[in-house]
């Protein structure tokens, strides 16, 4: 796992674990941005890999 500035990457190797890391990534990452979740965006980076963060030009 690594956080730099608005994003946080994670490898999750548990399917039946997706849902909630991930769930609780967007909040983590809200909190630290001090941005509502709904602005927040996953991206599959790769496999098994996953960037969560405050992506403006998605928004």
């Amino acid at each position: 796992m690594s956080f730099e500035s608005h994003a946080l990457t994670l490898k999750i190797w548990d399917p039946a674990t997706l849902d909630h890391t991930l769930e609780a990534a967007v909040v983590h990452v809200s909190a630290k941005t001090n941005a509502p979740t709904d602005r927040i965006k996953v991206i599959r980076s790769g496999p098994d890999t996953f960037t969560v963060g405050l992506f403006e030009e998605l928004a």
